[in-house]
């Protein structure tokens, strides 16, 4: 399987959280960074978070200081712990394994996308 499979989206109230999982293929997640994106109705897909295989992040502004992004190489999955979500953050979110590189912290993409999961923040 070469694209990336996301879980754990869902609703939720402002001010809640959710916890995002994207399971990668070993090959593929050993050499490659892995970053989450998200893409609201109307707008462009932009970079929330990513990971090296060294844990090297990077977050969006937005973002930075409420979400966490994490990984398991036992499970080839990475992980994106969101709190204190509002209703900017609803989109819907992808993750993509690509090549990187350091100082700063760039990622590239793979063509290889996943279907997304939706997350929404409501009252």
């Amino acid at each position: 399987q070469v694209q990336p499979v996301e879980s754990g989206g869902g609703m939720v109230q402002p001010g809640g959280s959710l916890r995002l999982a994207c399971a990668v293929s070993g090959g593929i997640f050993r050499i490659n960074a892995v970053g989450w994106y998200r893409q609201a109705p109307g707008k462009q897909r932009e970079l929330v978070a990513g990971i090296t295989p060294g844990g090297d992040s990077t977050y969006a502004r937005s973002v930075k200081g409420r979400f966490t992004i994490s990984r398991d190489n036992a499970k080839n999955t990475v992980y994106l712990q969101m709190n204190s979500l509002q209703p900017e953050d609803t989109a819907v979110y992808y993750c993509n394994a690509g090549p990187f590189s350091k100082a700063p912290l760039t990622i590239a993409t793979s063509p290889y996308w996943g279907q997304g999961t939706q997350v929404t923040v409501s009252t």
